[in-house]
C-alpha cells in the first residue's frame, strides 16, 4: 500500500487520499496570527482556547531558555528532536501569534497525521541473482519505520536480525497493524519453514524496529521524527546504512519548511540512505492534473529516493511489465521536484503477516498459506529498493547515500512500455499511464544492473527541479549540471543516460506530445505550476483500500 493520512478504515488511494486530508484539515489545525509567514497555513485563528500540538523549528538546537518561553505562554514540550533543531509542544493557541514572533523560530507547523502509505518481485528485479551470487546484505541494518514488526521466524533466519526495537507511540514495539511486518518481509525475510518463494529480497540485513504507526495504521510527524532521531544517534552502534518509511501525508508547504523534511535529510546528511514511498494518488485528477504532482511527504524531498510502484503482471519475465496507475506522479507540488526517482514491484505483492492482525482481520481473502498475506501499493515498492540499496552497501560499504542514490538510478532498466492503460469496473473509468520522468523516475530497478555496473558517482544526487519557460513554452530540468554534480554535462551521467531518453524527450523538455501538459494551455497545467497553490481541500478519485488489499490486475 501506501501511507498516507489520517482518518482510517483502511488504506490508498481514493480514501487514502481523502483520508489523508481530512487528517491534515480536522486533526491538525489550528490557529494562529493570519498571515504569519512562520505558521503553516493550517493554524488558523478558531478557538483560541484550544490547545494544539505543533513542531517549532529554531534557528539554532534549542536550549532551556527556548522551551522556558514556551512554557511562559502555557505550553508543554514533549520531544526535543536536535536533528532538525526543533522540538515537539504542546501549546494553546493563544500563544502561536507570540511564538512566531520569537526570533529564534523559523517554522511553526502542526503536529500532522501519517499513515502506513515477492515471489514475481525478486526475479523481476534480479535480487535471485544477486543471491545465488552470495549478495544478501549481511553486515548491513535498515531501520524500518512503520507500524512496527512481529517477531516471528522469518526474521531469525542465521540468527535474530531484529537487533534492535522501540515503539514512539507507547506501548510494545510489536506490529499490531500488519504492514511494518510485511514491509520488513519484503525487505529481509528468510521464507522459513519451506517458504524460500516469498524470501526477501535482502535477506541478510539487520532490522532496527522503530514503530511510528498504530494498530490502525495512524501516526504523527513527531513519532517519525523521533524514530529518524534515534535511527541516527543508533547509526555507528548498529551500522545503520537504509531508513526505509513506507508511510507519508499530503504536501501543505515546502520541503524546505517541513519539519520531516527536514528529518529525512538531516538522516541523509549523516550518511543514511533515505527511501520513501511515492503515494498511492496517481489517479487522483481532483485538480485536472491527471495523477500528476500527488507525491507525498517525504517523498517529496529532493535527497531522499523516491520510489514508484510497477506491475508484474504475476509472470517472471518483466517484458510484460507495467506502471501501476495508482502510483503517485510528480513534479512535487509546490516545489516541482523531478519525482519518482526510481520504481519497483509493488502491486500484488506477497510478503509475511500474521494472522490477528488489524489487516488480515480484515481483509482475510488475501491470506496465503504460512502466515503470508498479499498487498498493493508504493509502500510495498519501497522496500525492494531499500534491499537493493543495503546489497549495494555490502558490496561497497564506502559509499555515500548520494553515491548509493545516482548508481540505482543510472543502473535501472530504461526499458518500459510507453503507456499502459488499466479499466477499473469499480470507478468505471480507464486510467493511462506513461513513461515520462514524472511517473517512472529513473526507470526500473535492476539490481544486478547496479551492483555489475561499474559506473559511480561524486556529488549530489538531489533530484533536479522542473522549470517552466512561459516564453520558450517548455519545462526544462534545473540541476543536472555544474561541477561535482551527478548528474552533469558527461554522457555518463547526462539526463537520457539518468532517466532515459524516452522519459526526456527534446533538446532538454522534459515530456513530449502524449503528456498532459506542453503547451500551457490544458486545463490544470497552472495549479502544478502556480506559484500560490493550496491543495488538498477536496475529497479524492480512486479507492484506497481496494489499492492496498487488491492492487491492479
Amino acid at each position: 500500500m501506501t501511507f498516507l493520512l489520517h482518518p482510517l478504515r483502511l488504506p490508498p488511494v481514493r480514501t487514502l487520499l481523502r483520508a489523508a486530508l481530512l487528517a491534515c484539515v480536522s486533526c491538525s489545525l489550528i490557529f494562529a496570527a493570519p498571515g504569519s509567514e512562520k505558521l503553516a497555513p493550517e493554524l488558523r485563528p478558531e478557538n483560541p482556547r484550544s490547545t494544539v500540538d505543533v513542531i517549532i523549528q529554531y534557528r539554532v538546537v534549542p536550549v532551556s531558555a527556548h522551551h522556558q518561553r514556551v512554557n511562559q505562554l502555557g505550553g508543554r514540550l514533549r520531544h526535543e528532536f536536535q536533528s532538525i533543531r526543533g522540538a515537539h509542544y504542546t501549546v494553546p493557541a493563544s500563544s502561536l501569534a507570540d511564538l512566531a514572533n520569537d526570533p529564534d523560530v523559523i517554522y511553526i507547523s502542526p503536529d500532522r497525521a501519517v499513515q502506513g502509505l515477492l515471489n514475481y518481485t525478486a526475479v523481476a528485479v534480479r535480487a535471485d541473482v544477486a543471491h545465488s551470487s552470495g549478495y544478501t546484505g549481511e553486515g548491513v541494518t535498515v531501520a524500518v519505520i512503520d507500524s512496527g514488526i512481529a517477531d516471528i521466524p522469518d526474521f531469525h533466519g542465521g540468527g535474530n536480525h531484529l537487533v534492535y526495537q522501540e515503539s514512539f507511540i507507547g506501548g510494545t514495539a510489536a506490529d499490531q497493524y500488519g504492514h511494518g511486518t510485511h514491509v520488513a518481509g519484503i525487505l529481509a525475510a528468510s521464507g522459513a519453514n519451506g517458504y524460500s518463494l516469498y524470501q526477501g529480497i535482502a535477506p541478510g540485513v539487520d532490522i532496527v524496529n522503530l514503530r511510528v504507526l498504530d494498530k490502525n495504521g495512524s501516526g504523527t510527524d513527531s513519532a517519525v521524527i523521533a524514530a529518524i532521531n534515534r535511527a541516527i544517534q543508533l547509526r555507528s552502534q548498529y551500522n545503520i546504512r537504509v531508513i526505509n518509511l513506507s508511510l507519508g501525508r499530503p504536501v501543505t508547504v515546502s520541503y524546505q519548511q517541513d519539519p520531516l523534511c527536514q528529518a529525512v535529510e538531516a538522516a541523509w546528511n549523516a550518511g543514511i540512505v533515505v527511501v520513501a514511498a511515492a503515494g498511492n494518488d496517481g489517479r487522483n485528477n481532483t485538480l485536472g492534473t491527471n495523477g500528476y504532482s500527488t507525491i507525498s511527504v517525504p517523498g517529496n524531498d529532493p535527497s531522499v529516493i523516491t520510489v514508484g510502484a510497477m506491475k508484474t503482471m504475476g509472470t517472471y519475465s518483466t517484458s510484460d511489465d507495467q506502471i501501476a496507475s495508482y502510483s503517485s506522479k510528480g513534479p512535487t507540488l509546490l516545489d516541482h521536484v523531478v519525482k519518482p526517482d526510481i520504481m519497483a514491484p509493488g502491486n500484488h505483492v506477497v510478503s509475511v503477516l500474521p494472522a490477528g492482525l488489524t489487516l488480515s482481520q480484515l481483509y482475510p481473502t488475501n491470506s496465503y498459506p504460512g502466515g503470508h498475506f498479499q498487498l498493493s501499493g508504493t509502500s510495498m515498492a519501497t522496500p525492494v529498493v531499500s534491499a537493493a540499496a543495503a546489497l549495494l552497501l555490502a558490496q561497497q560499504p564506502s559509499l555515500s547515500p548520494d553515491q548509493v542514490k545516482a548508481m540505482l538510478m543510472k543502473g535501472a532498466s530504461k526499458n518500459l512500455p510507453s503507456s499502459s492503460s488499466v479499466y477499473d469496473p469499480v470507478t468505471g473509468k480507464t486510467y493511462t499511464s506513461y513513461n515520462d520522468i514524472f511517473t517512472v523516475g529513473a526507470g526500473y530497478l535492476d539490481i544486478i544492473g547496479t551492483l555489475w555496473g561499474g559506473f559511480y558517482a561524486q556529488g549530489s544526487a538531489r533530484s533536479p527541479t522542473a522549470t517552466w519557460d512561459s516564453v520558450a513554452k517548455r519545462v526544462t530540468l534545473t540541476g543536472v549540471s555544474g561541477t561535482n554534480v551527478v548528474w552533469g554535462n558527461t554522457s555518463d551521467w547526462s539526463p537520457a543516460a539518468v532517466w532515459g531518453a524516452n522519459a526526456v524527450s527534446g533538446v532538454n523538455v522534459v515530456w513530449g506530445n502524449n503528456v498532459v501538459w506542453g503547451s500551457g494551455t490544458v486545463s490544470g497545467f497552472n495549479v502544478v505550476w502556480g506559484q500560490h497553490v493550496v491543495w488538498g481541500q477536496s475529497g479524492a478519485v480512486a479507492d484506497a483500500a481496494k489499492m492496498l488489499t487488491g492492487g491492479e490486475n
